[in-house]
């Protein structure tokens, strides 16, 4: 029995996805607090919005029928939020008591996030 090495990757895509979305609602403060004090509007709103948006971009790219669009959501998604980590990266590095392992995430972090994107473009026919 072959592996269909395409579909794994989408349900796992997905199912990550699925739960950064359930997160933006269980952990609510910790993605609030990393939302840009200048953007129009509260945290809060950012948060549960880019929480919907997580959620319905997991479940359309599970759905092969929806895959693309879900590829598409997740390209347009993770370029929405990168402001969110950049900003919450300059705040983590500014501050002192700020470890060498947070800093080292944060350095990672923002090329990873071009792998992620460059992962969910496999997604768009």
């Amino acid at each position: 029995m072959a592996i269909d090495w395409k579909r794994a990757r989408a349900l796992t895509f997905g199912s990550v996805m699925l739960s950064m979305g359930t997160l933006h609602f269980v952990k609510k403060e910790e993605f609030e607090s990393i939302v840009p004090p200048r953007l129009p509007g509260g945290a809060r709103f950012y948060n549960y919005a880019s929480g919907i948006w997580e959620l319905a971009t997991g479940a359309a790219v599970i759905n092969e029928r929806t895959r693309s669009v879900g590829g598409w959501s997740a390209v347009a998604l993770l370029l929405a939020v990168w402001p969110a980590n950049m900003y919450h990266a300059r705040k983590d590095w500014n501050q002192s008591s700020t470890g060498v392992g947070k800093k080292l995430y944060h350095v990672l972090r923002q090329p990873a996030q071009l792998l992620i994107i460059r992962e969910a473009l496999q997604f768009v026919r």
